[in-house]
């Protein structure tokens, strides 16, 4: 069972200096210094009282975002697990106009599959097999990622805190049947302004974006928060993540063999 960690002075100050950042619209400082480097359960406490306040005011809960799911990643961070935030009705930029998105501070571009989950994933067993049943359908995505922290000077603790340095996202149009496609086979490739910038394959994310699913829904349950049906799950980067200036027309293609099996395209408004 997961640890849920008490909600603690030191939890509520880091909260309260992410919120600085969203309300003043400046990166602050890393808030490992509250709640430490690695500590898991108090770093999602403090992401929880962030999740909690966006909901009172107003925000729709509708996913959930999967990082650190590509190995030399998880290296870089001293770190042996994925971590996870919240998406929110509003950082979906292809339904929210640009004026009523969450403001962005430093954001980058990453592509991935997204899961659409068509039941809910609850059950005791969540094996790669019982969440592959409950996928509705799955789509071509990029998330915008961002970070409320300073110079992306992040850790593990740092990023949890942080909603998982979530932004936006955007889903491609192409709904896809996992009876179409095995996501660990894809392979994607992702420019900016037509220059290639990123690719990567399925395996690259926990070597099936489909494994990724399968953690994410066991630890959301063990957090007492199962994923629903209807929700949208970003699984994870299929490859890097790149710099995102306004302006940049972004598109990234999933291709099994020479086949295109789906694309998503985004571009930067000028005035972000």
């Amino acid at each position: 069972m997961t640890t849920i960690a008490v909600e603690s002075d030191r939890v509520r100050a880091a909260a309260e200096r992410l919120s600085r950042a969203v309300t003043g619209g400046e990166p602050v400082a890393p808030v490992r210094d509250l709640i430490g480097h690695d500590d898991v359960a108090t770093a999602y406490a403090v992401q929880r009282i962030g999740v909690r306040e966006r909901v009172a005011a107003g925000a729709r809960v509708v996913g959930r975002k999967i990082g650190l799911t590509a190995p030399a990643v998880q290296r870089q961070l001293g770190v042996d697990q994925p971590d996870f935030g919240v998406l929110f009705d509003d950082m979906d930029a292809g339904a929210t106009p640009a004026g009523r998105r969450p403001r962005l501070l430093q954001p980058k571009i990453e592509a991935e599959v997204a899961f659409v989950l068509g039941t809910d994933l609850d059950a005791e067993d969540l094996d790669v097999a019982g969440v592959r049943g409950a996928v509705d359908y799955a789509v071509a995505a990029l998330e915008i990622v961002d970070s409320r922290i300073t110079g992306w000077d992040i850790t593990f603790a740092d990023t949890v805190a942080d909603n998982a340095s979530s932004g936006w996202y955007v889903l491609g149009g192409e709904r896809l049947s996992l009876g179409e496609f095995e996501p660990r086979d894809v392979v994607m490739s992702m420019t900016v302004d037509g220059e290639i910038v990123s690719t990567g394959t399925g395996s690259a994310c926990l070597g099936d974006p489909l494994n990724a699913l399968a953690w994410l829904a066991r630890t959301a349950r063990d957090f007492g928060e199962p994923l629903r049906a209807g929700e949208t799950v970003l699984s994870g980067a299929l490859g890097p993540m790149a710099a995102l200036r306004p302006g940049a027309r972004v598109r990234s293609e999933l291709f099994t063999g020479t086949t295109l099996l789906g694309a998503v395209d985004f571009t930067l408004e000028e005035e972000q």
